[in-house]
């Protein structure tokens, strides 16, 4: 019996999507129709909401048939909303997709389920839209083929929204970091995670922008003090520089920088 049990876990195992919003009644619904429409059955939709005032929990509310939990009220900031997700959430896998990020296509989540194989972290690569919804590239940074607890060292190489982490080895997010949390989350999880899937296909569209990018200096400082923890004072100084290199000669040969 256990054996059969295992099997169904591995096969079909609950996805419970996340998604994150405040204020947002542009982009809400972009988000929610691309979780909707999936042809993956065995997904739990949760919706957080800071207690919006521009219309967007009216959008939610249309589709409230179709979204699992729904909670909206105050909160301590993008990290606290995703904590009261996560502590909601009954999935295997968790993911979190925020508001104006999309699946990638309606077949996202079958395909995430099949190329994972049952892996404790499993993730895909970004294509970045614009507030037109117009595809505009991949992020600078290319996923890596095998994935660690290690491979962050050199920038966050993996979209928040494109990684798929067994709820049994996901934590809540440390409220000390305001705009790069995620980060800091995602290595605990690797961590303790056996093993990570690369599914070598799109999964997310990221909408560029966002706070981290509107308080850019902020999170650079959590992002290098979260690397320093992990890898070490000295390492993470050479770390720096190769990513500094790694910038220049990107906008060297892209110009303007991406995600």
């Amino acid at each position: 019996m256990a054996s059969i049990i295992s099997k169904i876990i591995v096969n079909n195992p609950k996805i419970s999507i996340i998604t994150v919003v405040y204020n947002n009644v542009r982009d809400i619904e972009y988000t929610i129709r691309s979780v909707i429409s999936q042809t993956y059955p065995n997904i739990e939709y949760i919706v957080i909401d800071g207690a919006s005032t521009d219309g967007t929990l009216d959008v939610i509310n249309n589709y409230r048939d179709r979204i699992n939990v729904v909670i909206s009220e105050k909160d301590r900031g993008i990290y606290d909303a995703m904590n009261k997700g996560l502590a909601t959430a009954s999935g295997d896998y968790v993911l979190f997709l925020n508001s104006g990020d999309e699946l990638f296509d309606d077949n996202t989540i079958q395909n995430v389920v099949e190329e994972g194989k049952g892996a404790d972290i499993i993730y895909g690569e970004t294509k970045l839209v614009n507030e037109e919804r117009h595809i505009i590239g991949d992020r600078r940074h290319r996923v890596p083929v095998n994935f660690d607890w290690k491979s962050f060292r050199y920038g966050m190489n993996i979209c928040h929204q494109a990684i798929y982490i067994k709820r049994s080895i996901a934590e809540p997010y440390n409220l000390q970091y305001q705009l790069s949390s995620d980060i800091d989350w995602v290595i605990r999880a690797a961590r303790k995670a056996r093993s990570a899937k690369n599914v070598n296909s799109y999964v997310v569209k990221y909408l560029v922008g966002g706070l981290s990018k509107k308080r850019h200096r902020q999170s650079l400082k959590e992002r290098y003090d979260i690397f320093k923890k992990y890898y070490g004072t000295f390492p993470n100084i050479f770390n720096h520089i190769v990513i500094a290199f790694r910038m220049l000669k990107y906008r060297i040969s892209h110009g303007k920088t991406r995600e």
